[in-house]
């Protein structure tokens, strides 16, 4: 999704490597480049003018001018910005109440949100090792339930029933009630989508947020959208407390630049990208990595990745080793 602007990208940063010496010529000629891929690739343009202005300060001061590679320390330069704009750290969910920890799915219709429930509580299963109970507060397509009731169990997790005659903010008390009785750790809430952002819509989930008080408030949001999916979290986070963000279809054929607008628009963290249908296809978000992959070093950084896991690998078997000989 991301490949024209890390192309574009790519081409600077490799140019910019060669550069024995920086003047203030070339360095704007930089910064014009980057400008151009930024806006190609739909990034909103108060995202596109704080990252320009912030490389700009940087790279005229003594961080480049007085490096002995001041192409690469440039590279740098981008590489920490460009970071820095996507959120600059990993955000992680938090768990820290007593439990069941209720997460919260907002979204518009048709972002993924249903099948990201099935991918989060399969990732919460399987990497927190979590005792995960799911439900469906979405009464206007019936669809959405038995949705939600097969992903769930491919997940390996447990489903909540509810039905389409019910009240969203009845069916949420009811599973509240049946985790706490039954021991679940984490409580997934999927709610109703609609085509737009309406009153009603907003009116509905924010009830709803009362009632169960969750602990996290995902907003599930279709990259493909663009500029669409900043003003729709922009909306979103108007009218709830948002503590994270879920992009998904980040495999698809679009621009990409919600993935940079997003975090700094709503100024809530990216948590998770998603790809694809299959529910292993959730992945979490870190700035550095995808700064890294945006500007076309994403092999080094596989390579380096592959590094650590081998050292994992290596003391693992070290280890299994030692307690083998007692």
């Amino acid at each position: 999704m991301l490949d024209n602007l890390t192309n574009r990208l790519a081409k600077v940063v490799k140019t910019l490597r060669g550069q024995a010496r920086l003047t203030e010529d070339n360095i704007s000629d930089m910064l014009r480049e980057v400008r151009m891929a930024l806006l190609e690739a739909d990034v909103a343009l108060p995202v596109v003018k704080e990252l320009i202005n912030r490389i700009k300060e940087k790279a005229i001061g003594q961080e480049v001018i007085g490096s002995l590679t001041p192409g690469q320390a440039l590279v740098g330069v981008v590489n920490a910005e460009l970071t820095a704009i996507m959120g600059g750290s990993q955000a992680t969910l938090s768990f820290a109440t007593q439990p069941p920890a209720i997460i919260l799915m907002a979204g518009l219709q048709g972002a993924g949100k249903t099948t990201t429930v099935g991918k989060l509580a399969k990732f919460l299963k399987e990497k927190h090792k979590k005792k995960v109970l799911t439900v469906s507060c979405d009464v206007y397509r019936p669809a959405a339930i038995t949705q939600l009731q097969t992903v769930t169990g491919q997940a390996g997790a447990e489903f909540f029933p509810s039905t389409i005659d019910q009240k969203p903010v009845d069916i949420a008390l009811a599973a509240i009630d049946h985790a706490k009785r039954h021991y679940f750790d984490v409580l997934l809430v999927d709610t109703a989508g609609r085509l737009a952002i309406d009153e009603q819509m907003m009116e509905e989930i924010k009830q709803l947020h009362t009632a169960v008080n969750p602990i996290e408030t995902l907003f599930v949001v279709d990259a493909m959208l663009g500029q669409d999916a900043v003003n729709t979290a922009r909306a979103f986070n108007e009218a709830l407390p948002l503590t994270g963000i879920v992009l998904t279809k980040l495999d698809g054929d679009s621009r990409g630049g919600a993935a940079l607008s997003v975090r700094h628009i709503t100024g809530k963290p990216i948590k998770f990208t998603g790809v694809g249908e299959k529910l292993t296809g959730l992945d979490e978000f870190h700035p550095d990595r995808m700064a890294s992959r945006i500007l076309g070093m994403g092999d080094i950084l596989s390579l380096v990745e592959d590094a650590r896991n081998m050292v994992d690998e290596e003391k693992a078997r070290d280890f299994a080793d030692k307690l083998k000989k007692g």
